[in-house]
């Protein structure tokens, strides 16, 4: 058994990883201060005997003594992160230093869940870990893209300078149940306008592209990559399927069997063309590539979200 912490560990994917941990036997500590994390996606967990949950901001230092820990938090959609940039900032950056001055202290060997974004509208495709990325510094993203760059710096700064054990995980769009219906993500998007009847919003054409992970292969990438001792990373976790948005919109459009229509809005600021990862490094040392077909991870969303939304 280890003593895990897991900031962020009340959001969609902490609660799943909080989850996972404590089902590997784990002892887990939740860190949240719920600015997008919710209580429901926490509650089933609250009766077992080896997981509590602590209200805390990662820009506040934290004690504890722990073995490991995960660092989630950070709002990580566009319509969270915008809303306080400043703050988005300070979590990626002050965050990461706090936490990382935590695993220093304790000697735990510490994991990032760095995002796809380092990697701006990239002009490589797909996009390897050696791409250093095409990022505007001054866009209304930039505030989570340089802020998560920014995170990775100091990760393996701390790995140099003072030895700390660093994971590096680049994590591209994953989906699945507990994603926030107003978090402004796509598919949650789709889905939650298709079951309430609403057009369904499309940015541009529709034609640019993304790759979508469903929540349980990506656990199992976090956690197979936590505790093997072959790479520090960065090593991009994802699923290299591409598909456009406006195949998307039909995919969700079918599945729920709406009748929404589509209807197409310009496209947002430095909203990038492609976006898909090459996952070669993940395939050599983690042994690691998703399994769930889009459509399948789709119909568990769909589900999750029609028994939220009734």
């Amino acid at each position: 058994m280890k003593r895990i912490l897991v900031t962020g560990g009340a959001g969609f994917l902490g609660s799943h990883l909080c989850e996972r941990l404590l089902g590997l036997g784990h002892e887990v500590i939740a860190l949240d201060n719920f600015f997008t994390g919710t209580k429901d996606n926490v509650l089933a967990l609250q009766q077992h005997p080896y997981f509590e949950v602590v209200r805390h901001d990662v820009t506040v230092p934290i004690h504890l003594e722990i073995d490991r820990i995960y660092n989630l938090a950070c709002p990580a959609s566009p319509v969270h992160y915008q809303k306080d940039p400043v703050e988005t900032i300070r979590t990626c950056v002050t965050g990461a230093i706090n936490m990382l001055g935590l695993a220093r202290r304790t000697k735990a060997r510490i994991l990032q869940t760095s995002t796809s974004e380092v990697y701006g509208d990239p002009d490589v495709h797909p996009q390897t870990e050696e791409y250093w990325g095409h990022v505007n510094p001054l866009g209304i993203r930039s505030c989570y893209d340089e802020g998560k760059r920014c995170a990775e710096s100091v990760f393996f700064s701390y790995e140099r300078q003072h030895g700390t054990e660093v994971r590096v995980a680049r994590l591209f769009n994953t989906y699945g149940p507990r994603m926030h219906p107003c978090d402004g993500r796509v598919v949650s998007n789709f889905i939650v306008q298709a079951l309430r009847g609403e057009d369904l919003t499309i940015y541009g054409a529709g034609q640019q592209t993304r790759s979508f992970c469903y929540v349980d292969d990506l656990i199992t990438a976090l956690v197979g990559f936590m505790e093997q001792d072959r790479t520090s990373g960065p090593i991009n976790l994802g699923n290299p399927c591409e598909v456009s948005m406006l195949e998307l919109a039909e995919k969700v459009l079918r599945l729920t069997g709406s009748s929404s229509k589509l209807i197409f809005q310009p496209l947002p600021e430095d909203d990038p063309r492609q976006r898909c990862p090459d996952i070669t490094k993940a395939k050599a040392l983690l042994d690691w590539e998703p399994r769930v077909p889009l459509e399948d991870g789709l119909k568990e969303t769909i589900a999750y979200f029609r028994k939220t939304l009734s």
